[in-house]
Protein backbone atom coordinates (compact mmCIF):
# COMPACT_ATOMS: atom_id res chain seq x y z
CA UNK A 1 0.00 0.00 0.00
CA UNK A 2 1.31 3.42 -0.93
CA UNK A 3 0.32 6.21 1.46
CA UNK A 4 1.17 9.78 2.36
CA UNK A 5 2.09 10.62 5.93
CA UNK A 6 0.43 13.62 7.63
CA UNK A 7 1.95 15.52 10.55
CA UNK A 8 0.60 18.68 12.20
CA UNK A 9 2.86 20.69 14.51
CA UNK A 10 2.94 24.14 16.07
CA UNK A 11 5.04 27.05 14.88
CA UNK A 12 5.24 30.54 16.33
CA UNK A 13 5.24 32.59 13.10
CA UNK A 14 3.69 31.54 9.77
CA UNK A 15 5.76 34.00 7.71
CA UNK A 16 9.01 32.63 9.17
CA UNK A 17 7.72 29.10 8.60
CA UNK A 18 6.91 29.91 4.97
CA UNK A 19 10.42 31.27 4.39
CA UNK A 20 12.05 28.27 6.04
CA UNK A 21 9.95 25.40 4.71
CA UNK A 22 9.24 27.03 1.35
CA UNK A 23 12.29 29.08 0.42
CA UNK A 24 15.06 27.18 2.22
CA UNK A 25 13.83 23.57 2.32
CA UNK A 26 12.13 23.92 -1.07
CA UNK A 27 8.76 22.52 0.03
CA UNK A 28 5.74 23.57 -2.01
CA UNK A 29 3.06 25.45 -0.10
CA UNK A 30 -0.48 24.14 -0.18
CA UNK A 31 -3.66 25.39 1.44
CA UNK A 32 -3.58 27.90 4.28
CA UNK A 33 -5.64 30.13 6.54
CA UNK A 34 -4.67 32.88 8.97
CA UNK A 35 -3.69 30.25 11.55
CA UNK A 36 -2.11 27.38 9.56
CA UNK A 37 -0.33 26.46 6.35
CA UNK A 38 0.21 23.10 4.62
CA UNK A 39 3.42 22.08 2.88
CA UNK A 40 4.40 19.20 0.63
CA UNK A 41 7.21 18.02 2.90
CA UNK A 42 9.15 15.74 0.55
CA UNK A 43 5.97 14.00 -0.59
CA UNK A 44 4.14 14.13 2.74
CA UNK A 45 1.64 16.58 4.19
CA UNK A 46 3.05 18.84 6.90
CA UNK A 47 0.54 21.20 8.53
CA UNK A 48 2.01 24.07 10.51
CA UNK A 49 -0.39 25.65 13.01
CA UNK A 50 0.17 28.71 15.16
CA UNK A 51 0.80 27.67 18.75
CA UNK A 52 3.40 26.60 21.26
CA UNK A 53 5.84 24.04 19.78
CA UNK A 54 6.17 20.70 21.55
CA UNK A 55 8.73 20.30 24.32
CA UNK A 56 11.89 18.47 23.29
CA UNK A 57 14.78 16.88 25.18
CA UNK A 58 18.11 15.44 24.08
CA UNK A 59 17.27 11.88 25.09
CA UNK A 60 17.49 9.83 21.90
CA UNK A 61 20.70 7.78 21.73
CA UNK A 62 21.39 6.88 18.09
CA UNK A 63 24.87 5.70 17.21
CA UNK A 64 27.31 8.19 18.73
CA UNK A 65 24.75 10.99 19.01
CA UNK A 66 22.19 12.10 21.57
CA UNK A 67 19.38 13.49 19.45
CA UNK A 68 16.42 15.71 20.24
CA UNK A 69 13.21 13.86 21.00
CA UNK A 70 10.68 14.01 19.61
CA UNK A 71 11.72 15.11 16.14
CA UNK A 72 10.38 14.79 12.61
CA UNK A 73 12.01 14.53 9.25
CA UNK A 74 12.31 12.82 5.91
CA UNK A 75 14.40 10.19 4.17
CA UNK A 76 15.85 11.33 0.84
CA UNK A 77 17.90 9.76 -1.92
CA UNK A 78 21.56 10.54 -1.31
CA UNK A 79 21.95 13.06 -4.17
CA UNK A 80 18.91 15.01 -2.96
CA UNK A 81 20.20 14.85 0.62
CA UNK A 82 23.58 16.28 -0.41
CA UNK A 83 21.92 19.09 -2.39
CA UNK A 84 19.72 19.95 0.59
CA UNK A 85 22.70 19.93 2.97
CA UNK A 86 24.48 22.39 0.65
CA UNK A 87 21.35 24.60 0.41
CA UNK A 88 20.94 24.66 4.19
CA UNK A 89 24.60 25.62 4.68
CA UNK A 90 24.39 28.31 1.96
CA UNK A 91 21.37 29.80 3.77
CA UNK A 92 23.19 29.92 7.10
CA UNK A 93 21.09 27.26 8.81
CA UNK A 94 22.91 26.15 11.98
CA UNK A 95 23.17 22.38 12.25
CA UNK A 96 22.51 20.74 15.60
CA UNK A 97 24.24 17.66 14.15
CA UNK A 98 26.14 18.55 10.97
CA UNK A 99 25.88 16.27 7.93
CA UNK A 100 27.50 12.97 8.88
CA UNK A 101 27.63 9.28 7.93
CA UNK A 102 25.98 6.96 10.43
CA UNK A 103 26.30 3.16 10.63
CA UNK A 104 29.06 3.19 8.02
CA UNK A 105 29.59 -0.20 6.41
CA UNK A 106 26.60 -1.69 8.26
CA UNK A 107 23.11 -2.54 7.06
CA UNK A 108 21.19 0.72 7.04
CA UNK A 109 24.22 2.92 6.37
CA UNK A 110 22.91 6.45 6.07
CA UNK A 111 23.72 10.13 6.09
CA UNK A 112 21.95 12.33 8.61
CA UNK A 113 21.72 15.95 9.66
CA UNK A 114 19.72 17.67 12.38
CA UNK A 115 18.65 21.30 12.54
CA UNK A 116 15.82 23.37 13.98
CA UNK A 117 13.07 25.26 12.21
CA UNK A 118 12.55 28.91 13.27
CA UNK A 119 10.07 27.81 15.98
CA UNK A 120 12.63 25.42 17.50
CA UNK A 121 11.14 22.20 16.12
CA UNK A 122 13.93 19.64 15.57
CA UNK A 123 14.19 18.24 12.05
CA UNK A 124 16.25 15.26 10.90
CA UNK A 125 16.89 14.59 7.23
CA UNK A 126 18.39 11.21 6.34
CA UNK A 127 20.02 10.27 3.06
CA UNK A 128 20.30 6.76 1.66
CA UNK A 129 22.26 5.61 -1.37
CA UNK A 130 20.02 2.53 -1.45
CA UNK A 131 16.43 2.79 -0.21
CA UNK A 132 16.47 -0.97 0.48
CA UNK A 133 18.57 -0.04 3.52
CA UNK A 134 15.90 2.17 5.12
CA UNK A 135 14.40 -0.78 6.99
CA UNK A 136 17.56 -2.94 7.14
CA UNK A 137 18.09 -5.07 10.23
Amino acid sequence: MQSVFHLAIHVTDLDEARRFYGDILGCEEGRSTDTWVDFDFFGHQLSLHLGKPFETTRTGKVGDHMVMMPHMGAVLRLDDWKALADRLAANGVAFDIPPVVRFEGEPGEQRTMFFFDPAGNPVEIKGFADFDGVFAK
